[in-house]
């Protein structure tokens, strides 16, 4: 279990945009310049009204698009969490002295360390790995 993996794999997955929306907004950008080009034709072929309608419903189609494209791209990034701490719990076998401390590349449960600070004697083993939760604080709305 790494850190430097999960934060780069939070990251990567949250400035995404889902694949779903992204093809959406790109077929209606794509008919928003299909109805430029419809515009653009009936106004060469003297038809005007129907180059107008065209033309605003161009104009609309690639601004909501474009604004849907850039909202959950906000969205994306105001979402990103922040990484998790890991901690490891280090206990002497002997003495049951026990120490919390950060978790380090290569911990693993069962792994013996260095000798206990209480009974030199002893070696300490790690007991647990676990994320640490912070408790969300309480709002209360009147």
């Amino acid at each position: 279990m790494s850190t430097d993996s999960n934060s780069s794999n939070s990251s990567t997955t949250t400035s995404r945009i889902s694949s779903f929306v992204f093809m959406i907004v790109l077929a209606v950008m794509v008919l928003s310049l299909v109805a430029f080009g419809l515009a653009a034709w009936a106004y060469m072929a003297d038809n005007l009204t129907s180059a107008v309608f065209l033309t605003i419903t161009g104009v609309i189609a690639m601004t909501l698009s474009a604004y849907v494209l850039l909202q959950t791209r906000r969205t994306a990034v105001a979402t990103k969490l922040p990484p998790a701490k890991v901690m490891t719990t280090v206990e002497c076998r002997k003495c049951g002295f026990k120490n919390v401390r950060d978790f380090q590349r290569g911990d693993y449960v069962y792994k013996e360390l260095e000798a206990c600070q209480k009974c030199p004697d002893d070696k300490t083993i790690i007991t647990a790995i676990y994320k640490e939760i912070k408790e969300k604080e309480k709002t209360y709305n009147f």
